[in-house]
């Protein structure tokens, strides 16, 4: 058996409910009566055949509705593996830490390109790191305290979760300076990032190696599986640009978050509209099982 999530940013009617179980009737699909996760905001339609139908019958037939398509068995998730910059933050951290050296529109043209997949993970960061050769050390914080947002629904996912028994890891290709007090205020156990090298007061516009890419987050992945004794198919991983596709790809639940075009067409559920509170009504979990401090 299939579930097929809709997820509403808004407002999720009943009528949609049964306009959906009415297109996957169409597209042969075999539909059970599906039931609200919660009234007016998500909802389960189980199937039996079909995934992918179901997906290109469902996809985008309801404004400002997200949806979710997956087997039944197994959809609680037991690992969360997430990217940082445009995910669980609001921001990319090394645009808004250039900000401070008035060199924002030149670095994050830059990230831009990287996060769409046009130029090498890591030689885009070293480049853009070596612009930042200089800067006060104290841009850090300050970064910190004035730009940097933790993203809605970020923390109900991650303590969510990690009351039901997951394990959560925040595997970012940004700095530790920032991935460190992000991972902990929203909860995460485990937190991998760069290192933004620094030389007395001064940023010295290098990064330490080796650096963490797409590969990084990939075995970040497989390591966790293996540590826990766990099938790929108990695995979320969550990001929005080009270096997240290799762990996306490899979890169970791979999802694209408000993400480049090449990472949207590539992972097999997206979220578009809501929040990262998305993903805990894609595992069946009404928000009165929340956590939310």
């Amino acid at each position: 058996m299939f579930i097929a999530t809709l997820i509403a940013s808004d407002m999720l009617a009943a009528g949609d409910i049964s306009s959906a179980r009415d297109r996957l009737a169409d597209a042969g699909c075999a539909p059970s009566e599906g039931g609200w996760i919660d009234a007016g905001r998500a909802a389960d339609i189980p199937f039996a055949m079909g995934s992918e139908r179901a997906r290109a019958a469902l996809e985008g037939a309801f404004a400002g509705v997200d949806l979710v398509v997956q087997p039944a068995e197994g959809r609680r998730k037991r690992l969360l593996i997430a990217d940082m910059d445009s995910t669980m933050i609001t921001v990319e951290c090394i645009d808004e830490l250039a900000d401070y050296a008035g060199i924002k529109a030149e670095i994050a043209a830059v990230t831009e390109q990287a996060m769409r997949g046009e130029l090498d993970f890591a030689e885009a960061l070293d480049a853009r790191v070596a612009l930042l050769k200089g800067l006060e050390a104290t841009a850090i914080e300050q970064c910190l305290a004035e730009r940097v947002m933790i993203t809605p629904g970020a923390r109900q996912l991650v303590r969510t979760m990690r009351a039901g028994g997951a394990m959560t890891v925040l595997v970012s290709g940004g700095f530790t300076h920032f991935a460190g007090p992000v991972g902990r205020e929203i909860g995460f156990e485990r937190v991998v990032a760069n290192d933004l090298l620094i030389d007395g007061a001064a940023l010295t516009g290098a990064v330490g190696k080796p650096i963490v890419d797409s590969s990084t987050k990939e075995r970040t992945l497989e390591e966790e599986l293996t540590r826990l004794d766990l099938p790929a198919d108990a695995a979320l991983a969550v990001g929005d640009g080009a270096n997240d596709l290799a762990m996306i790809g490899k979890a169970g639940l791979g999802v694209a978050y408000h993400a480049k075009p090449v990472v949207a067409a590539a992972a097999r559920a997206r979220i578009d509209h809501g929040d990262l509170s998305a993903l805990l009504y894609a595992q069946g979990i009404p928000r009165a099982r929340w956590i939310t401090d």
